[in-house]
């Protein structure tokens, strides 16, 4: 008779035995899952009042909330948001990009500190590219801005571009409530790079930074005319060593360029200055101008007025971004997209014809 299966656990074989064997351990550390402690659900009100006393871990867990797709998250941020909402505007709210390279980190990481030293609270808002590919983000921010990470008066938050306008996360204008909520006197909003996503940073900050370098070839090259006529203020960096030469060269080039545009709205002049953010040269200047523009357009009522239209446009915008939503979730749609997609593919039908094959199926399932 046979022992487990093994001819060689058979009495006749004395002299062999086979022992049984070790099942296949799990990849994953069984004691992982014992381990993690269930974060408790507080309610929105719970929220509100330890934001509103600067209780920085409640604020990011609001946040959190705030850029969750989840739809229980998204009702009791929206309860957050109201709630926060009256606290609101207080800070001053700064626009800052630049082409990849420029230091926009390493310049916020001075700018902060600076800030800091004269007793204001800073909130700094970093967009991180995300991969077209893998859809992932470093989110390396924090780690660029070595000094200001560990200040208790500063909160960094860096969020992936994911799919939305030119990388600029979908949540930061609601972000900005929360943080001016919980007392930050001043929002820094990095974007990911000159680009399409300027155009909505623009419309939630009151002023619009631009970071150049010199000594790169032609200064303008690659800065498109929209995105210098938003500017507010644009400042060359490293100049220090010898790069101060061509950084005010380069300075020179842009103040000509720049009297080649009409004039503001605001009525401001946008200033072009050098700088050196490692070096911590001209820094309180770049802020002097920043006071002064908040100063002049808090007088002639522009500030305040442009707030206002800042509201309107974000409320279209998130109008425009639920009807996107509501016609891709649409079950209609879902079952006629890939046959559509299909015949503008073989050259069946135009790319318009079929956009209007799915808008009418959207619109017939709405009666």
């Amino acid at each position: 008779m046979l022992t487990n299966d093994h001819p060689e656990n058979d009495p006749r074989y004395a002299g062999l035995k086979v022992n049984k064997g070790v099942s296949v351990q799990p990849m994953v550390n069984p004691y992982l899952r014992q381990q993690r402690v269930q974060r408790e659900d507080y309610p929105a009100e719970r929220y509100i009042e330890e934001i509103l006393a600067g209780n920085r871990t409640f604020l990011a867990r609001a946040v959190t909330l705030v850029e969750s797709t989840r739809h229980d998250h998204q009702l009791k941020a929206q309860q957050i948001l109201e709630g926060c909402l009256p606290y609101s505007g207080q800070s001053m709210r700064v626009g800052i990009t630049g082409v990849p390279g420029a230091g926009k980190s390493t310049s916020i990481d001075a700018f902060g500190m600076h800030l800091i030293k004269q007793g204001h609270k800073l909130a700094v808002l970093a967009i991180d590219p995300s991969s077209e590919i893998s859809k992932g983000s470093i989110l390396g921010d924090k780690t660029r801005m070595e000094r200001l990470s560990r200040e208790e008066r500063a909160f960094i938050r860096p969020s992936a571009s994911s799919s939305s306008l030119g990388g600029v996360a979908r949540k930061t204008r609601e972000t900005i409530i929360l943080c001016e909520a919980a007392g930050f006197d001043t929002v820094f909003v990095e974007t990911v790079g000159v680009g399409q996503s300027e155009t909505a940073v623009h419309s939630m900050v009151d002023f619009f930074l631009l970071i150049q370098l010199a000594g790169t070839g032609d200064e303008l090259q690659g800065i498109k005319r929209g995105i210098m006529e938003m500017a507010d203020g644009i400042i060359i960096n490293k100049a220090d060593g010898d790069n101060v030469d061509k950084a005010r060269l380069a300075a020179q080039h842009f103040r000509n360029a720049l009297q080649l545009f009409p004039t503001t709205e605001s009525g401001w002049e946008p200033k072009v200055m050098t700088y050196s953010g490692l070096k911590g040269i001209g820094i309180k200047e770049i802020f002097d101008m920043i006071d002064t523009y908040r100063q002049t357009t808090k007088e002639s009522g522009y500030f305040d007025y442009n707030r206002r239209r800042q509201e309107k446009w974000w409320m279209y915008e998130t109008v425009n971004e639920e009807l996107r939503r509501s016609f891709y979730d649409n079950e209609q749609v879902k079952q006629l997209q890939e046959s559509v997609e299909h015949e503008v593919l073989e050259n069946h039908i135009t790319p318009f014809v079929g956009a209007g094959r799915l808008l009418e199926a959207f619109y017939k399932s709405l009666k």
